[in-house]
């Protein structure tokens, strides 16, 4: 703007120019402090009035709990341990204040009673006092211990009492100190995202904020104690579809009858469980969900019933709900199901899969086993695989444990065969077949099992090669003509016959001896 061949009076213009523009800067900046400024005074003018309402709502409890001990001594002492507990945070967070103020050397206007919020700019103040580089220095640290230790006390005095369940969650998330992403991105303690870098009059506003939350904390319990607060909204969405049979289990051709309601799952520990007479582990038996797992010995054949009692703590007195449910008992079963997943006969030296199971006993209580030099091993539950030897039958015995620790056997005979010999193939052709030398001389000797029921992978590794009208030649090694095979094929006539036999395979993880591969014939058509 102003460029070297400028008149006096253009230089003038820009200049005034550039201080209009930081006098413009200058007032955002004092807009924005001022801001700030004003939302501290709202929040203690907020913080003035909770402390009256709160105090006359522990009053009230007080009092209560005195008229009525029954009902209201138990809320009432917990009201006044939420009090001390948050008075004492509350009067630390004003010492954080107060310290700000000093360090940064301002000080209310005795005439107007307000802070110079537009001369609160520093932001050096809490950057030095609790940061140095990416950690927190000890007067930080400090800070974050006692927010902490209040969370800490506050949940201490509320409990495991299902009624303050929801007002637990809630105090959580108002004093919620987790790392938070920037507009980078970039994750940052919570202490560092919120006042590190700040005017001195937003970390002082923030200050204040907290302690709103403390006298919201105070004035959310107390009339949690009193039975003031509303319940949860009840909306449907807040509901799922339970469907309740009359029994848990039915017959072939019986009719299902059963409830659909609408219920909420409740994630909430209780303090005792009974069933059927007998108390059970509650640190064994629930869940993360709430959920209480039964494991009890049922009754005989027939339908039976469950009866019990969920305990929880609920204004410091057991609050009783019941169980009630039922089940059907179906007879012991005295067979076991065996299937051959692939055919009604195992093959030697594979591994064939076989599916065996017991109706209603548990995997961990059948033993499976095999005769003669045949193996079998289990591969998870109710599946095994099969490795038949010598012979020409499986017989499979499978014993079950039942929960009287009597014994069911079953058993299973299974035909033995053999391997079925592969087919050589060339150039994709099996059988005889009629190729140009050029395919002779390039394509690989392979070998197919076809259409059998095991996925094979057979590879060549010998073969013979015989030109009508020449000596055979042997080709070990590889799967493909050799430079001798090569130049025997070279000299061969038009429509010469050339037969590849003694095809040896082998198939990579069968153990057993695989059949040669079915020769192949070819006649020359070049």
């Amino acid at each position: 703007m102003a460029g070297g061949k400028a008149s006096a009076r253009q230089k003038m213009i820009n200049l005034m120019y550039l201080v209009f523009i930081a006098m413009m800067a200058m007032n955002m900046s004092k807009e924005v402090l001022s801001a700030f400024g004003l939302m501290e005074a709202k929040f203690a003018e907020s913080n003035s009035l909770t402390s009256t309402s709160n105090s006359a709502l522990l009053a009230d409890l007080i009092s209560k709990g005195e008229e009525k001990p029954e009902e209201f001594a138990f809320a009432a002492n917990k009201a006044q341990q939420v009090s001390a507990i948050s008075d004492d945070f509350f009067k630390y967070i004003e010492t954080l204040k107060i310290d700000l103020l000093k360090t940064g050397g301002y000080s209310i206007d005795p005439d107007t009673g307000k802070l110079p919020f537009e001369q609160m700019d520093k932001t050096d103040i809490l950057d030095e006092k609790w940061f140095t580089g990416d950690r927190l220095t000890k007067a930080g640290n400090a800070v974050m211990v006692a927010i902490d230790k209040y969370k800490l006390d506050i949940k201490e005095v509320l409990g495991t009492d299902i009624k303050y369940k929801k007002a637990v969650e809630a105090f959580d998330r108002r004093f919620d100190t987790s790392p938070i992403k920037n507009k980078d991105g970039v994750e940052k303690g919570w202490l560092d995202y919120n006042y590190q870098g700040f005017p001195a009059i937003a970390s002082y506003t923030k200050l204040t904020a907290i302690q709103n939350d403390v006298k919201v904390t105070e004035a959310s319990m107390f009339n949690l104690f009193l039975g003031n607060t509303l319940t949860e909204a009840v909306t449907l969405k807040n509901y799922k579809a339970i469907v309740l049979a009359d029994k848990s289990a039915f017959f072939a051709g019986e009719k299902f009858q059963g409830r659909v309601v609408l219920g909420k799952y409740a994630n909430v520990i209780p303090t005792k469980l009974s069933v059927n007479g007998q108390e059970i582990d509650i640190s064994q038996a629930i869940d993360s969900t709430g959920a209480a797992k039964l494991d009890f010995n049922v009754g005989s054949v027939g339908e039976q019933k469950i009866d019990g009692r969920f305990t929880f703590l609920e204004d410091g007195k057991p609050l009783e709900i019941p169980i009630v449910g039922n089940y059907v008992v179906v007879p012991r079963p005295d067979d076991a199901s065996i299937a051959n997943d692939k055919m009604n006969v195992v093959y030697r030296g594979l591994n064939n899969p076989l599916s065996i199971s017991f109706a209603g006993v548990p995997d961990n209580k059948v033993n499976v086993s095999v005769n003669g030099e045949s193996t079998i091993r289990k591969v998870s539950n109710g599946k095994y695989v099969l490795v038949p030897s010598t012979g020409k039958e499986a017989l499979i015995s499978a014993i079950a444990t039942l929960d009287d620790d009597t014994k069911v056997i079953s058993t299973q005979l299974f035909r033995i065969k053999s391997i079925p010999n592969p087919k050589g193939k060339i150039s994709g052709k099996s059988g005889s077949i009629r190729l140009n030398k050029n395919s002779v001389l390039t394509s690989q000797i392979l070998a197919d099992f076809g259409d059998f029921v095991y996925d094979l992978k057979p590879s060549v590794y010998s073969f013979d090669i015989t030109i009508s009208g020449q000596t055979p030649i042997t080709v070990s090694g590889r799967n493909r003509l050799d430079d001798r095979a090569k130049e025997a094929v070279r000299r061969a006539p038009k429509r010469s016959s050339i037969t590849i036999d003694n095809i040896k395979v082998r198939v990579q993880g069968v153990s057993a001896r695989i059949p040669e591969a079915a020769p192949v014939i070819i006649q020359l058509t070049n």
